[in-house]
């Protein structure tokens, strides 16, 4: 039996494929998801082998789903989309099907003849490496982080803008990230982080720190070297003259 999780931020997208599913004796449809936040926390908690994605959805979208629950992590995906030249490449590229809205039931159930060869032949570490060759693609069309997906109170995870963090800090596996209402966690390292940060606006300042260029109220010299980093909220930090090589030209 196949367990499959439909994501899709428009209902009667997610009913059509659902109904087009229903005739599948193979098939077990196990939960939905109507946008990227969500998508995450089904895969997680369900675990399916198969997830119809929708790239194109509001906040956190199909890319960012799999960059978030993780490659290695990730079950299969056939990626559905009303038209983006660039993913189709890319998915054509990477061998991954995807269906272009408005899609037919038999492109549906091609789409499935292809999900059960991959999956019978459980190829989970080719699969990994597909899907991280079709981030790096993708990430490098779309420039830098706009919000960050980092985890709340509790179990629930939050979006924040990358305008409201003032510093992360790294802390073995995870990230500290620090904004004006709270702090918050992410699994992940920083020299991962730094890659996907605008240097516009935002500045490694030593190994374990990074600092929004707008949270900074002054810097001065110190020794060696080293500058003193002046917080508007009263943090001060060290920028490491290691460091401030690496951001020759920024200021």
């Amino acid at each position: 039996m196949m367990r499959v999780l439909i994501v899709d931020d428009e209902a009667p997208a997610r009913q059509k494929l659902r109904d087009g599913l229903a005739g599948e004796p193979d098939i077990e449809v196990v939960g939905e998801a109507e946008n990227g936040l969500e998508a995450v926390d089904r895969i997680r908690e369900l675990g399916p082998d198969l997830v119809f994605l929708d790239i194109q959805m509001p906040r956190l979208d199909g890319f960012g789903v799999i960059a978030e629950v993780g490659v290695e992590a990730m079950p299969l995906a056939v990626f559905v989309t009303a038209y983006d030249e660039h993913a189709l490449k890319a998915f054509e590229v990477h061998a991954f099907d995807y269906l272009l809205k408005p899609f037919a039931v038999t492109r549906l159930r091609r789409a499935l003849v292809k999900a059960r060869q991959q999956l019978d032949a459980r190829q989970v570490g080719a699969l990994a490496r597909r899907l991280a060759r079709l981030l790096e693609d993708r990430e490098a069309s779309r420039g830098f982080f706009e919000h960050l997906l980092v985890e709340g109170q509790g179990e629930r995870e939050v979006l924040l803008s990358v305008e409201s963090i003032d510093r992360i800090q790294a802390a073995r596996n995870y990230l500290r990230v620090l904004t004006r209402e709270g702090e918050y966690l992410r699994r992940g390292t920083l020299s991962e982080i730094e890659q996907r940060l605008d240097p516009a606006r935002f500045l490694r300042v030593n190994r374990s720190e990074i600092v929004r260029l707008e949270a900074i109220r002054e810097m001065q010299p110190w020794f060696h070297g080293d500058y003193r980093v002046l917080l508007k909220d009263g943090t001060t930090l060290t920028w490491s003259r290691r460091y401030r090589g690496k951001a020759k030209g920024l200021f």
